[in-house]
């Protein structure tokens, strides 16, 4: 599997998607932890974006 040249954008998508249905009160959706796993996604996202990856 080739990653690809956008992998920050990508992470900063799906952490944008997540943050919207976990925080959004008409779906109700949520976990334990669920703001840990945003935290470390977008830490992951911010290092990937200033790396240009």
């Amino acid at each position: 599997m080739k990653l690809s040249k956008n992998l920050g954008m990508l992470l900063l998508a799906a952490w944008l998607f997540l943050f919207g249905l976990l925080t959004t009160p008409l779906l109700g959706i949520s976990f334990s932890h669920s703001g840990d796993v945003l935290g470390v996604l977008a830490i992951v996202a911010g290092v990937m974006l200033i790396m240009q990856r």
